[in-house]
C-alpha cells in the first residue's frame, strides 16, 4: 500500500487533508511541520508528499528543495490557502508535480496522488 506523508501546521487542514487520503484507501502519516518529518523515519517509505506551502521555519517549497538536494526524489503536491502565481511557477520549476488551493478538491487531490504515483514504486527507498 502506498504511502502518503502530509505535512501542515494547521491542524484542522492537516486533519482534514489526512481523512481525505485515508478514505482513498491510502497508508497516511502526518506532520506539523516539515522539521517534524525530516527527522522521522517516515522519509525513506514516502511515496508522496503533500505539503503546506506557508509554514513556520521550513515552507512546504523549502521542503521540497531540501529533498531534492539531498538526493529524495519525492513527487510533491503543494497546497496553500494564499495561492500566489510567482511561488507557483517557482515550485513547478523546481519540480513539484501539483500546486492546489485550499480547500483542497478532492478530485484534484486524487488525480494528482495517482500522478505521483504513477512516478514511484510503493514502498521503494527514493533516496
Amino acid at each position: 500500500m502506498p504511502t502518503i506523508s502530509i505535512v501542515d501546521d494547521d491542524e484542522s487542514s492537516l486533519e482534514a487533508i489526512k481523512s481525505l487520503v485515508k478514505s482513498l484507501g491510502f497508508t497516511v502519516e502526518a506532520f506539523s511541520s516539515a522539521l517534524d518529518f525530516l527527522a522521522s523515519p517516515h522519509v525513506h517509505a514516502t511515496d508522496c508528499l503533500i505539503a503546506d506551502i506557508n509554514m513556520p521555519r521550513m515552507t512546504g517549497v523549502e521542503l521540497h528543495s531540501h529533498l531534492v538536494r539531498s538526493g529524495y526524489l519525492i513527487p510533491t503536491i503543494l497546497v496553500t490557502a494564499y495561492p500566489d502565481d510567482g511561488i507557483r511557477a517557482r515550485a513547478m520549476a523546481e519540480g513539484v508535480l501539483c500546486f492546489l488551493s485550499k480547500p483542497v478538491d478532492a478530485s484534484s487531490l486524487l488525480g494528482c496522488v495517482r500522478l505521483a504515483l504513477q512516478r514511484t514504486e510503493p514502498g521503494k527507498d527514493h533516496s
